[in-house]
């Protein structure tokens, strides 16, 4: 029985020696800093515009205000090869650019957070959507160094550490900005809270200068080039290299869709939850803390769930998994205010979504070539985003057509699309592939 209870205890020990190595830790702290911006423009933002009686329509456009974080594969090309002044040299171009960005960024959350929305809707979009574009840059260089300072032998658990991460970052700027604000907590106010929200930059800091430089300026040209080899390079080169794989339409046509469903519901989860009567301190009880539970749950089963049934599975499983969780809604719905159905509606959508998150960066992370990788993944996520900004902002008009029932029942609707896609590729063979003939194009060009 101890032999037996010994050899448990270890098993355990060897699973989870992986994700406390120091790079994954390192992807870990990069995560709280990448999680937090979208975060407060996404559902603390909805929560903050339903509590100073913005209504659902206006509610369901003003998430269209995160459109940076669908285009910003526009900009991403010159974050992987334009070097900045002094700060590429002392740091290196993905630590540079995250000085630059992060000092900027800090100061936008402030200047959001003091816009008054229910006095001053215009100063409240652009202070929203320069945060979104200056998080969304954050973004381009976080996902970038951290795909670059990961072993591939790391890449499941740096990048489950990783989510783990951006769910810190997201619930300090949901639970902690609430709290802060509400005057059910500290209240402080919003321009406050807003504020030490924005202190969240310091784990990517940390992380940074305990990572040290990315494998970036291994696989770029050393060689000087000329003004139109650069741009060539640099603009056309990364998408020129991906169009190239087999399947590559229909790859980025799935990443668009895949999560679609998903994204239409969360945009009007908190909306729902204060027309259904909620208190603050119910819903950071309820929504934030077992859902941050929940999400961990699902993040810590993600990388063993990879390992046991493979990606192009892994991706179907947790598809059907997150289209399933957004029934637990309709229930919700259905019975109006009833804790016991938010607790099991909220932890069942987290730990599915944790799974699916985990697996479908992973996915878009493996995809990403050395070579181009802000660029690549950018172009990925991005499309990915566009279901969670352009394509959601009809959820307020849903919302207020069918009913919050018919609503989320439309979701699961919403979602079969990206599933059939991802059948498709499966089938063809497309999933693995590209995984594989990204690492393959990547290892080929460090070696030259």
């Amino acid at each position: 029985m101890v032999a037996g209870v010994e050899s448990e205890r270890k098993g355990v020990l060897a699973t989870m020696a992986p994700y406390l190595r120091p790079r994954p830790l390192a992807a870990l702290l990069l995560g709280i800093s990448s999680g937090f911006p979208l975060a407060l423009l996404l559902g603390t933002m909805t929560f903050w515009l339903a509590k100073v009686g913005i209504d659902k329509k206006t509610i369901g456009f003003a998430i269209g205000l995160t459109t940076p974080y669908a285009l910003k594969f526009l900009w991403a090309p010159l974050v992987d090869r334009l070097k900045l002044p002094i700060l590429t040299g002392l740091f290196g171009q993905r630590r540079a650019w995250l000085f630059f960005v992060q000092a900027l960024l800090f100061g936008s959350v402030w200047m959001l957070g003091a816009s008054q929305p229910e006095m001053h809707l215009g100063i409240f979009a652009f202070w929203a959507i320069t945060t979104a574009f200056l998080g969304a840059t954050q973004d381009i260089i976080i996902d970038a160094y951290r795909i670059e300072i990961l072993p591939e032998d790391e890449l499941p658990h740096g990048t489950a550490n990783n989510q783990f991460g951006y769910r810190l970052g997201a619930f300090f700027a949901g639970v902690g900005t609430i709290a802060l604000a509400s005057p059910e907590g500290l209240n402080l106010g919003w321009a406050m809270a807003y504020g030490l929200t924005g202190l969240c930059i310091i784990p990517g800091i940390i992380a940074a200068f305990w990572a040290g430089p990315g494998s970036h300026d291994r696989v770029i040209p050393k060689e000087r080039q000329s003004v139109g080899q650069w741009l060539q390079d640099t603009l056309i080169g990364p998408f020129a290299e991906f169009l190239k794989r087999r399947g590559a339409l229909l790859i980025l046509l799935f990443v668009l869709v895949y999560k679609l469903g998903d994204a239409m519901g969360q945009s009007m989860l908190n909306p729902m939850i204060v027309e259904l009567g909620f208190s603050d301190t119910e819903f950071i009880a309820i929504n934030k803390l077992i859902g941050f539970w929940g999400l961990i749950v699902g993040i810590a089963l993600a990388a063993p769930f990879m390992a046991w049934l493979g990606m192009g599975r892994a991706l179907f499983v947790s598809g059907l998994l997150m289209m399933f969780s957004n029934l637990m809604f309709v229930i919700l719905a259905l019975h109006g205010h009833s804790n016991t159905w938010l607790i099991i509606a909220v932890a069942t959508e987290q730990v599915t979504s944790g799974i699916g998150l985990t697996v479908f960066v992973t996915y878009l992370s493996g995809l990403s070539n050395l070579a181009y990788t802000a660029t690549q993944f950018a172009l990925l996520s991005s499309l990915a985003s566009v279901g969670r900004t352009w394509l959601s902002v009809p959820a307020g008009y849903a919302a207020e057509q069918f009913g919050w029932p018919g609503f989320w029942i439309m979701t699961m609707v919403i979602a079969l699309p990206g599933m059939i896609l991802l059948w498709l590729l499966w089938q063809r063979g497309f999933v693995v592939e590209s995984v594989r003939k990204a690492r393959e194009g990547a290892r080929a060009e460090a070696a030259e």
